[in-house]
């Protein structure tokens, strides 16, 4: 009997040490902290979103150009909806997951985060591979809805306005976006930040046809694609901060699942 016990001591696992256990502590407690960060922001991100999509123009005229040199491209409400939703998932995953010493909420935790890293990964690739292809799909979808919505719908107006006028551009290629669009059928000249007086600032003058072909403002998405790349180096370590913190908190819920008995 003394050497069956003996035998069946050797073959359990050994306790976790006092070191372990408070590693395990301290991890835990930071994954839920974490976490919880993250289910705040998520909420902060549903709340703003929801706000643009009911109430746009007062979020425009807090924010500016800040805001609106994407909203053309993109309905941000939705985005920012779409954003905060999954954020407030995992938030809440993770938090549950550790506090609560959940494995299946850890393990969807780290399936979701797993999912968006490869999306994000994918989306940077394309980004960078296929530019050329990005600017056509765009200009298929933003140019048609310039020409119906532009001096007809006032929040799109708006945008694009400010858009223009903080990015010192005009349209998405150049000034033909705007043949067509209500603006240019009832006061038949394009927008002013489409032409640039002798000190290179908006034209207080009606912009014609010839005006706008003499000064060759830039399309705003080549203006947004130079800002990009001015500022690469910005851009690039802000991704990489991003993509490291989804590394350690995939890395972490794995850890805390392995050793959850």
């Amino acid at each position: 009997m003394g050497r069956q016990a003996e035998e069946e001591a050797l073959k359990s696992p050994a306790p976790p040490t006092g070191a372990t256990m408070q590693c395990f502590s301290f991890i835990k407690t930071m994954m839920t902290l974490f976490n919880f960060l993250i289910f705040l922001c998520g909420v902060a991100l549903l709340a703003v979103g929801i706000w643009v999509s009911v109430d746009g123009s007062s979020f425009l005229k807090i924010f500016g150009p800040l805001s609106s040199s994407a909203m053309q491209f993109v309905n941000v409400g939705y985005f920012l909806i779409a954003a905060g939703a999954v954020l407030f998932a995992l938030g809440f995953l993770g938090c549950y997951g550790a506090q609560t010493e959940n494995k299946c909420a850890l393990m969807m935790f780290f399936l979701i985060l797993l999912i968006i890293f490869i999306a994000e990964v994918a989306a940077a690739v394309v980004a960078l591979v296929y530019t050329t292809m990005a600017e056509h799909f765009l200009t298929l979808l933003v140019v048609p809805t310039i020409k119906k919505d532009y001096g007809s719908q006032k929040d799109f107006t708006q945008v694009w306005n400010t858009t223009m006028e903080g990015l010192k551009c005009c349209g998405f290629n150049n000034y033909t976006d705007f043949e067509g669009s209500p603006y240019f059928m009832k006061n038949h000249t394009f927008p002013p930040y489409c032409c640039l007086d002798d000190g290179n600032g908006t034209a207080t003058e009606p912009c014609t046809k010839e005006k706008a072909d003499d000064n060759i403002v830039q399309g705003c998405f080549s203006q947004l694609l130079y800002d990009i790349r001015t500022n690469a180096v910005t851009v690039g370590a802000v991704a990489a901060g991003i993509g490291g913190l989804e590394l350690a908190a995939m890395i972490v819920s794995m850890y805390l699942y392995c050793n959850l008995k």
